[in-house]
């Protein structure tokens, strides 16, 4: 189902926001905890949003994911980097839900009150979520913001007629490159042929970033700070290989 903003001001967006119904846990840990973690965007359009600010530590840097889906990759980045700040976005209500099932642990379903829902005790609290479309904050967030985005797996549109759908392109390559500090990295997953030649061709020629890949093996294999994603094990269960494409910011 397509599904768009009425509001004129806000981008046209295009896939799921809910899925199937939640469990009764999950549900609470969006009507409870969400609100806790959760990014709300000024009023003014104007006003940029101070993000070291809403995290209850200095950061040592701050990443950005855009489409987290389940949460996997984040919920594990920010397990193993608990000083660094990551920002994720998702509009999906159930993966949003998933996420917050991975940062509090509570993946199984029944009856679960407010008091009882925290982080994990092996966790920093380095999560804020954006459960909206990501192109709505991204006028809030100052130059120069992101050691590192993330844009994993995207949803592909292999149809020609249907490549202005594509996160990477012209639309926002601009924006990610303004927001990426320099030397910062934006990583481009995905194991669908069209969007891999897509996301080369838009990336090598923006003026913006380089290509970090030395050989082959360098976008053919996972990073070594990878974490696998359940979209991931799906994909090589159904033979289909993934590659990794990292672009630096001149």
């Amino acid at each position: 189902m397509n599904n768009e903003f009425i509001d004129s001001k806000k981008p046209k967006f295009y896939g799921r926001q809910h899925g199937r119904k939640l469990r009764k846990t999950r549900t609470t840990l969006v009507e409870d905890f969400l609100p806790k973690i959760a990014i709300t965007l000024p009023e003014d359009e104007n006003e940029k949003i101070d993000v070291a600010s809403l995290f209850p530590f200095t950061p040592k840097e701050t990443w950005l994911e855009v489409g987290f889906g389940g949460g996997e990759h984040l919920a594990g980045q920010a397990k193993k980097n608990p000083d660094t700040a990551i920002i994720g976005s998702e509009v999906f209500i159930n993966g949003v839900a998933s996420l917050l099932a991975h940062i509090t642990g509570h993946h199984e379903d029944g009856n679960l009150s407010d008091e009882e829902i925290t982080i994990t005790d092996d966790r920093n609290d380095n999560i804020r979520i954006y459960n909206k479309d990501v192109r709505q904050l991204f006028p809030h967030i100052a130059d120069e913001t992101f050691d590192r985005i993330f844009v994993l797996f995207p949803d592909p549109w292999p149809k020609f007629k249907h490549k202005n759908r594509r996160f990477i392109g012209p639309d926002n390559l601009p924006e990610l490159a303004r927001m990426l500090k320099k030397g910062g990295v934006l990583r481009v997953a995905t194991d669908h042929k069209v969007y891999k030649g897509w996301a080369l061709k838009q990336l090598g020629k923006d003026n913006n970033f380089k290509w970090t890949a030395k050989s082959s093996n360098d976008w053919r294999n996972e990073p070594s700070d990878w974490v696998r994603t359940r979209y991931q094990e799906k994909a090589i269960r159904e033979g289909r290989k993934a590659v990794w494409l990292d672009f630096e910011k001149i």
